[in-house]
């Protein structure tokens, strides 16, 4: 109420002057200047110092500096579980104060925008740094790196394959940046350089004291198909998998799990490519050093067929002990066949033994030799003259294959499928697997061969039309075809006869042309070579001085027309001459002819 009174109408009052704190102006703005001094100017949007002045599970409070202090979540320092009260941070200042007058502030971003420059120089120098394994994602892991989000490939965990994953999760881990994509803003790390570095040097040492023949403990470590990883200790070898047993092996996994330890034996290595052969057979015997001693040719074995081919079947006796059946040796048969008509693999078979060589540990085998060769008594069931049914294999230019029973094969000649009938290819004759009667006309047991028949089946035709065809008989005829200056007649009974041109003169001068009906007068007659030679002038010309009359005929001299009824007449005389008997003979043959047509 005084200060009132005091200033109450007086305009000229100096309030600047009244120390209400009992500073006088001098004073107060000395100590305003000495606090001004004990704060930092802080930029917004930059990344600062920091100390740590309290922590808790949920807040971690920050000194910067400024008039407040800043509060992060503890969850931004999870990837340092070591973090304590003075410890130094870095602080992005997002906002020096909101709309409740709070600092806000970010370790997080602080480490994101310093983490690119801190990654870029370790990929340059390659130090190594410290990562907090967050999560698994397809093909690997991902890791906290100075606040970044790096991958970590699943081939780049561990020198070794790795099969869980889930075990690397929630750990910090050492590291090598290996790769940084500045467009995309990723970053590839590596424990296994890590590891790789440390192994060069033990794996050179390792393999300076490697020798040929070194038996060695070691742990599969990855299994193939075409073999199997040893870790010998930090250098990895190649089991081959035909080094892993003395039998057969379709997948190595058969012989060997993973992480299992082993021995094996070193066969060869590179120093330079780092190499190593290996192998697990090889410490035992092999399997023929221990093949009975007294087994020998002729003796009966079993076994199982392990592998197909066209050529043959290879049936193992004993481990790592196999023998090969040629596919000629399945069957008495001759045809050419495939192996797996007879035999599958997994098949149990009993063979004999054909050829034993334990030097170069070779053995052939038969199954064939356990049935009886029906070439051994071919004479008794396969008589010359007897008559049996076969079947039609394959065809050759002279003749036709056939199979009498499995095993015994035989050949009938192309002159001998038919008495009539000029075959110019037995294909024109039968088909293959057609069923023919034959009968047998002579084995060669020694060669394996039988010569078969299959007109003898039936008389010989020409027996009889070697009475009714005599030379100087008339048949009518009727001219088929022209071929090499003479005429093919057809004669009755499904006969041809050859009627040279100089012979096809007709009685008016012309020539007797293709499909003209005449009558013919045979002049020869060849039951062995199965020919008939006709001539239509004989018919009104009795000499020819070109052929000798027949026997027992008197030779007419050439003339004219007035010499032909007395040709005609012998003719018809010898053509009176063949017997009725003769002439049912022929009416028989044609029907059986006829019937089997």
């Amino acid at each position: 109420m005084a200060l009132e009174k005091v200033t109450q109408g007086d305009p000229d009052f100096d309030w600047d002057a009244l120390a209400l704190d009992g500073y006088s102006l001098t004073e107060r703005s000395e100590l305003s200047d000495k606090y001004e001094g004990t704060l930092n100017t802080v930029a917004e949007r930059e990344v600062i110092e920091g100390t740590v002045i309290s922590l808790n599970k949920k807040e971690v409070v920050i000194n910067i500096g400024s008039k407040s202090e800043g509060i992060i979540p503890t969850s931004e320092f999870r990837y340092n579980p070591e973090l304590k009260v003075g410890d130094t941070v870095d602080i992005f200042v997002e906002t020096q104060e909101d709309k409740n007058g709070q600092l806000v502030i970010s370790h997080r971003v602080a480490r994101v925008h310093s983490a690119w420059k801190k990654v870029n120089e370790v990929l340059a120098t390659g130090e190594i740094i410290t990562g907090f394994v967050k999560c698994r994602t397809k093909g690997g892991l991902i890791v906290d790196v100075f606040g970044l989000e790096a991958f970590l490939p699943g081939s780049q965990i561990d020198v070794k394959p790795i099969r869980d994953y889930d075990m690397y999760v929630g750990k910090n881990m050492e590291f090598k940046v290996v790769k940084i994509n500045q467009e995309f803003k990723n970053v590839v790390v590596s424990h296994k350089a890590l590891i790789e570095a440390e192994l060069e040097e033990q794996k050179k040492l390792i393999i300076s004291g490697l020798e040929k023949g070194q038996v060695l403990e070691g742990t599969v470590k990855n299994i193939t198909s075409y073999g199997v990883f040893i870790d010998l200790g930090g250098v990895d070898g190649l089991v081959h998998i035909t080094d892993l047993s003395w039998g057969r092996v379709n997948h190595p996994e058969e012989i060997v799990q993973l992480d299992q330890k082993i021995n094996v034996v070193i066969l060869d290595f590179d120093d330079e490519k780092k190499r190593i052969a290996l192998g697990l057979k090889q410490l035992e015997s092999h399997p023929w050093d221990a093949l009975n001693a007294e087994m020998n040719v002729g003796d009966k074995v079993k076994g199982k067929v392990v592998v197909m081919a066209d050529y043959g079947a290879f049936v193992e006796i004993a481990t790592g002990v196999e023998g090969l059946i040629h596919v000629s040796e399945m069957s008495w048969s001759q045809h050419l066949r495939s192996a797996q008509d007879f035999l599958n693999v997994g098949d149990e078979v009993e063979a004999v033994i054909l050829t034993l060589d334990r030097e170069e540990r070779k053995m052939s085998l038969g199954i064939k030799q356990l049935m009886p060769d029906p070439w051994e008594a071919i004479e008794g069931k396969y008589a010359v003259q007897t008559k049996h049914n076969a079947k039609v294999r394959n065809f050759t230019n002279f003749g036709v294959f056939v199979e009498l029973e499995e095993g015994v094969d035989g050949l009938i000649h192309i002159s001998d499928l038919s008495w009539q009938k000029k075959i110019k290819h037995p294909s024109e004759f039968c088909k293959v697997d057609d069923m023919m009667d034959v009968v047998v006309l002579e084995i060669d047991r020694e060669s394996r061969r039988i010569s078969l028949g299959h007109k003898q089946l039936e008389e010989n035709p020409w027996d009889v039309f070697q009475s009714t065809f005599v030379e100087g008989s008339t048949h009518q005829g009727t001219i088929i075809e022209n071929k090499d200056k003479s005429g093919i007649v057809s004669l009755p009974y499904g006969l041809e006869g050859i009627c040279p041109a100089r012979h096809m003169r007709k009685e008016d001068g012309s020539n007797a042309k293709i499909e003209e009906t005449l009558d013919f007068v045979v002049i020869e007659f060849n039951k062995d070579a199965r020919k008939i030679v006709v001539s239509h002038t004989r018919t009104f010309e009795e000499g020819d001085d070109s052929r000798p009359a027949p026997k027992g005929k008197s030779s007419a001299s050439k003339g004219g027309g007035g010499n032909k009824s007395g040709a005609v007449s012998k003719v018809n005389q010898n053509t009176e001459k063949s017997t009725l008997g003769d002439l049912d003979a022929l009416a028989a043959l044609k029907e059986k002819m006829d019937g089997g047509k």
